[in-house]
């Protein structure tokens, strides 16, 4: 797909397609006192519509902002394709039993030993109300050269394609 979307529904395309490759993000919410707390996560559904599901315990810290403050945002990288996405949304946490089989995955026991059984597990959602994402216009060896390039002459590489999607 070219790194140019040519309408809207392309861009989101490009997003769905940077998240379901990157696959573990970083997750910032707003602690009590207003500071960012970021923590990495794991995407558990890779077919993105606008939402994004991440299993959690119900006491912990991110949970308990999120019931505070639904403003989050949530940042994929991408270094074997030099992509970047910042999803920008609203978080909501609830244990849904059918969306929680839905999404489990094997790999997850290791935070959730008892399965869908363990205590205190439950879901957050994120939807999505923008995001932003970055496409590096070449690869990571002519990346390299144009960083250097730039050390030598003082002027800026050239910065990869920036686009921002609305949902």
């Amino acid at each position: 797909m070219s790194n140019q979307p040519s309408s809207a529904a392309d861009a989101r395309r490009r997003v769905t397609e940077l998240v379901r490759e990157a696959r573990i993000c970083m997750l910032t919410t707003i602690a009590v006192d207003g500071r960012m707390v970021s923590r990495p996560m794991g995407l558990q559904e890779a077919e993105f519509d606008g939402d994004l599901w991440f299993f959690a315990y119900a006491d912990s810290a991110k949970v308990r902002q999120i019931r505070v403050n639904p403003e989050v945002n949530v940042a994929f990288s991408d270094s074997k394709r030099d992509a970047w996405v910042s999803i920008s949304g609203t978080a909501r946490e609830g244990y849904d039993r059918a969306k929680a089989e839905e999404l489990w995955s094997p790999l997850l026991k290791a935070w959730f030993p008892d399965g869908l059984d363990t205590p205190g597990i439950t879901l957050i959602k994120v939807h999505a109300g923008s995001a932003e994402y970055w496409d590096s216009p070449s690869g990571t060896v002519v990346n390299l050269f144009g960083h250097a390039r730039a050390a030598v002459t003082g002027k800026p590489p050239k910065a990869g394609a920036n686009h921002e999607v609305g949902y």
